[in-house]
């Protein structure tokens, strides 16, 4: 499981505008427009990485939230499963409130989350939204009086989840992003190949057997991946 907080006033106040300054060392200078342009790109093609690390993840990716979210951070949340927050959280595309377009996973994920009306005039106005609008309309799932209300609702739910199955739980994980991004009969189809392949009866015995023996129940935790080369 990961929780993602942050300490301070705010959780994040988005990306430190220092990275548009001049670099004394840099070797583009006069460099041809259009290699500057494929560099660029492939830097925020790195950026975006980042954040897709988020939603690949094989556990779900819990949010406690508070003071400002901006900019960058609304790729960072958007990339995540599950939000909350407390009542002194603002929200805001801040990318353009300084002349640029946000670029590394606002818009193709937001609006899955929230209405395109909202995520629109968010967008074009830079506007804030506060944490009772953002629960409005589905950014965050809640809202907590404070920061550490919110936090340990989020650490309590996050044990709850590592209660259960970790394979159940990714399965859970995997199968809504691909039904996301799929019809359903596509996913219907997905989530039966799924199952064919790691359909657990013995995991399941197990869930019934503690559930009847009122205990915790025990299963395998998901294998590390490879760090090196096949």
């Amino acid at each position: 499981m990961i929780v993602i907080s942050s300490t301070g006033k705010h959780f994040s106040a988005g990306m430190d505008l220092s990275v548009f300054a001049p670099q004394p060392d840099n070797k583009i200078d006069g460099a041809d427009k259009h290699v500057l342009a494929e560099m660029f790109r492939s830097n925020v093609k790195r950026i975006q990485h980042s954040f897709n690390a988020l939603e690949e993840a094989r556990i779900p990716v819990l949010f406690a939230l508070h003071g400002g979210v901006i900019g960058g951070a609304i790729d960072m949340i958007s990339a995540g499963d599950i939000r909350w927050c407390s009542k002194d959280a603002i929200f805001c595309i801040q990318e353009t409130n300084i002349g640029m377009t946000a670029d590394v996973g606002t818009f193709p994920r937001l609006q899955r989350y929230i209405p395109e009306g909202w995520v629109k005039e968010m967008a074009y106005t830079g506007r804030r939204i506060d944490a009772a609008k953002a629960k409005e309309i589905g950014l965050v799932n809640d809202v907590f009086e404070t920061q550490e209300e919110c936090l340990a609702y989020v650490m309590a739910t996050a044990k709850e989840i590592a209660s259960k199955s970790p394979l159940a739980v990714t399965g859970c994980k995997v199968v809504i992003n691909y039904g996301r991004d799929h019809n359903t009969a596509d996913t219907l189809d997905y989530i039966g190949v799924w199952n064919a392949g790691m359909f657990p009866p013995s995991h399941i015995q197990e869930a019934v057997a503690a559930m009847g023996e009122k205990r915790e129940p025990d299963f395998p935790d998901l294998l590390p991946l490879r760090t090196t080369a096949l």
